[in-house]
């Protein structure tokens, strides 16, 4: 092999980033099977290459004996002094192989193993430069569009990474050189090169989004409670600030709304509700279903987590929202089942309250009752089983003294 070829794996190191070292061994290897096959099955074949001297020789290696039987394997100690003078019997000889005949053989396994090594230090490479990036929100540069999946490229650095259609908000169009916003959800390694998850409906790019565009939250002044999503059409995010001076809510929305408004830019026209977090859930509820006005939350002691809304008429399609997507949000917000119900319904929901509060408070009543019954016949049991033991050893202690006060008399 040429200056050229060793010019050619320096070259490969720099700009691919590949690992000279492993890619040396394993076009020493590729090499060495190759040779072994083409000479019948040599048992034995040593290869050197050194990248810095730019050497490369091939060996075959055969035991010196005094009689061949194993042509292949074995050389006669004349035919290997011709090898090396100092060759003895019961001790291996190294054959060097002319280039001429092994040359072709070399070119195409060295040419093989180096495309597969400009693929691995590819995807190692990808692995490396997006492993420090995970679970975080990055720009990517749209580089090519799938017509047929709807897949899309994205250069990320200086990477290549697959926007799957199934990560990509419903809707929204991207054009070959758009700069968007992407979460970087997982980052792992397999055997067919590194798996990169990218995501535009992850809760966590809003999460992200907010800690860029919102220096309070990054400063953990103000905290996100809860984030509750559908993408592509509308989110509510809950926050929190345990500093009475600072509004969480309008730090968030920004002057005329320039800080809420980067990211709705950034989610492609999302809607987004920033509401406050509270820990009384009759707060906190109501500021979920905003922009509703609500009259009051009734909990339901039989359900856990679960509550009535009361609104006036004039305010129950705004709290149910369109196709229920306001109810739907605030009770993933929350936690909470959320029944929302028109201000006549008050009364009966009342009753209904009432009714399943005294079935309960009965059927806790008849299990009090159950369990003293349970109780009451084991203490009658242990008592009528002690009654009885002492009952009959005082009978035999009376029968005894009785006896006993006869016979003096009689005497």
């Amino acid at each position: 092999m040429n200056n050229e070829f060793f010019d050619a794996l320096r070259l490969l190191e720099q700009e691919k980033k590949i690992n000279l070292t492993e890619l040396v061994e394993r076009i020493k290897n590729a090499i060495a099977v190759a040779i072994k096959k083409d000479y019948g099955n040599v048992a034995n074949v040593s290869i050197e290459l050194d990248i810095e001297k730019n050497i490369f020789a091939v060996f075959i290696i055969k035991n010196v004996v005094e009689k061949v039987e194993d042509d292949i394997n074995e050389i006669s100690i004349e035919e290997a002094k011709k090898y090396d003078v100092n060759a003895r019997v019961g001790y291996p000889v190294m054959i060097k192989l002319n280039p001429k005949q092994f040359g072709r053989i070399a070119a195409l396994s060295a040419k093989h193993v180096i495309k597969q090594g400009i693929r691995d230090g590819e995807r190692n490479r990808v692995y490396d430069s997006l492993k420090d990036k995970e679970d975080l929100v990055v720009s990517a540069i749209v580089t090519k569009i799938d017509p047929q999946k709807n897949n899309v490229s994205l250069m990320i650095g200086s990477s290549e990474v697959i926007l799957p259609r199934s990560e990509q908000i419903p809707g929204e169009v991207f054009v070959e050189g758009d700069v968007i916003k992407v979460y970087i959800a997982q980052v792992t390694k397999t055997e067919r090169g590194p798996k990169i998850l990218i995501s535009r409906i992850h809760p966590d790019l809003v999460k992200k989004l907010f800690e860029m565009e919102i220096p309070e939250i990054k400063n953990n002044i103000i905290e996100i409670k809860s984030i509750a999503r559908e993408e592509g059409s509308r989110t509510k995010v809950a926050v929190y600030s345990s500093n009475p001076d600072i509004d969480p809510v309008g730090s968030c929305v920004g002057a005329k709304g320039i800080r809420i408004n980067k990211i709705v830019s950034e989610l492609g026209g999302e809607k987004i509700d920033v509401i406050k977090y509270s820990d009384d859930f009759v707060e906190y509820i109501s500021n979920a279903l905003a922009p509703a006005t609500i009259k009051c939350v009734i909990a339901d002691p039989c359900v856990e987590k679960s509550c009535y809304v009361i609104v006036d008429n004039n305010q129950l399609s705004l709290a149910i929202g369109n196709r229920g997507q306001n109810v739907r949000l605030s009770a993933k917000l929350t936690g909470w089942k959320i029944d929302i119900k028109p201000e006549e319904a008050l009364e009966k929901i009342r009753e209904k309250i009432e009714k399943k509060r005294l079935e309960l408070e009965k059927q806790n009543q008849d299990k009090i009752q159950e369990d003293n019954i349970d109780n009451s016949e084991e203490l009658v049991f242990d008592f009528d089983k002690e009654t009885q033991g002492d009952n009959i050893d005082n009978s035999e202690e009376l029968v005894f003294d009785f006896d006993k006060e006869t016979q003096e008399i009689q005497d």
